[in-house]
């Protein structure tokens, strides 16, 4: 790690990048879709997708989910 003026190492964030999986997702935008996560299943309408995330409404609740943490997909 590289240090700055101060002595102190320089922050670096890194993401993977699915350029599959964030293809397959923007063709889904706008259905209704069942999202595996290691949390647990979140059912809703696919709203946006991001690099590093997904949005999911359902019903009166916005998920913010990572694509990093997305096992599965299932347009409905």
């Amino acid at each position: 790690m590289a240090e700055n003026r101060n002595g102190q190492g320089n922050v670096q964030y890194v993401s993977l990048y699915e350029p599959f999986l964030n293809e397959t997702l923007r063709s889904i935008i706008g259905r209704h879709t069942v999202i595996e996560t290691g949390r647990g299943t979140v059912q809703g309408q696919l709203m946006e997708v991001k690099p590093d995330h997904i949005t999911v409404q359902s019903k009166d609740t916005t998920f913010f989910i990572r694509i990093q943490e997305i096992i599965w997909v299932m347009p409905d």
